[in-house]
């Protein structure tokens, strides 16, 4: 069943960002010049105005950890939710300011990846809001000369976007903006992979009125954006997932799993059957979701009722939506 995304009113993209310019540059600057075990000091008092201020952050943490367990979570474990996205958010300053060498990054399942670089091919990385994105920093030291592409909308968290770029200006170079039209994207998508990059980009929210699937997610129907499917299957791209789980201290896991290859599965999907492997691939990332995410339940960063449902028709995406863009603009490169 393809659906619309939920009303603009109740989406993730307009909760406020956290935090002023004013603190967030003072915290980078005390991790920085203080070091981190200073700048850890200073997520208790963040993790406790998040508590006790973001009443709908701190509901959605109880309603995750509630469902993931199976038992009523209390407020003590939304505190301890909280602290660990403070603290992958910390760490980000020290992993794209160049200091990886700090942490325990432990890699596994990186031979499939080696493979399609040696044969000279781009792949798509599928991310989700689920441990530490940037943890794929550590793949310049696995391979030097490896470009990775991020898709980020940046206009999204600008504030925390402009300083984690300004601690590694070609960061903003390397990055495809997500705030564009869905075509323009495709392309810069598909110049990356032509070009034998890596491209990375979290696939587990849905923009406003983007086409999603309804698929199990924890026992109940979730949501899942059918954008890059599409994107997939137009490009012939390898699709690999990739998880980077916050285990504490210093230590980050990360994960990397072959997932779907279009090039070699007989040819990308006819356009009649093209629905359907979407929503079918859209449901075998989802129960790997599930898995890493009951494995470290507080590395769930989506702070909102992802379960929710606005009871609206099934039905495609409207045509001017950038979902609908992106696959017209996929497919149109392929055939060019």
């Amino acid at each position: 069943m393809i659906e619309r995304e939920e009303d603009a009113r109740s989406s993730w993209k307009h909760r406020p960002e956290g935090g002023s310019r004013g603190s967030l540059a003072l915290i980078v600057a005390i991790a920085r010049h203080g070091g981190r075990w200073l700048a850890r000091l200073c997520l208790y008092p963040i993790t406790l105005y998040f508590l006790v201020m973001r009443g709908p952050e701190r509901r959605a943490s109880r309603a995750w950890l509630s469902q993931v367990r199976g038992r009523r979570a209390g407020v003590w474990a939304a505190a301890r939710h909280i602290h660990t996205f403070a603290a992958t958010i910390l760490d980000r300053v020290y992993l794209i300011g160049g200091s990886a060498d700090r942490f325990d990054i432990r890699v596994h399942g990186l031979s499939p990846l080696h493979a399609l670089v040696d044969a000279g091919r781009g792949a798509l990385l599928f991310g989700s809001h689920l441990g530490s994105f940037d943890a794929l920093r550590v793949l310049a030291r696995q391979r030097p000369g490896l470009t990775v592409r991020v898709v980020l909308d940046r206009a999204h968290n600008p504030v925390l976007t402009e300083i984690f770029e300004s601690l590694d200006p070609s960061l903003a170079a390397g990055v495809i903006d997500g705030g564009q039209p869905g075509a323009a994207i495709a392309l810069e998508i598909r110049d990356a992979l032509e070009a034998g990059s890596l491209v990375a980009l979290l696939v587990d929210r849905a923009l406003p009125h983007e086409a999603t699937a309804a698929v199990p997610f924890l026992g109940r129907p979730a949501r899942f954006p059918l954008t890059p499917w599409g994107l997939a299957a137009a490009l012939r791209a390898p699709v690999l997932l990739c998880f980077g789980l916050y285990r504490g201290g210093k230590r980050y896991d990360l994960h990397f799993e072959p997932f779907c290859d279009p090039a070699v599965e007989g040819g990308p999907p006819a356009r009649g059957a093209r629905a359907q492997w979407m929503r079918d691939r859209v449901a075998g990332y989802a129960a790997r979701l599930e898995h890493h995410a009951r494995q470290a339940p507080c590395n769930w960063f989506n702070f909102y009722d992802f379960w929710n449902d606005d009871g609206q028709d099934p039905m495609a995406a409207p045509p001017h939506d950038r979902t609908a863009a992106g696959m017209r603009a996929g497919a149109a490169v392929r055939r060019g």
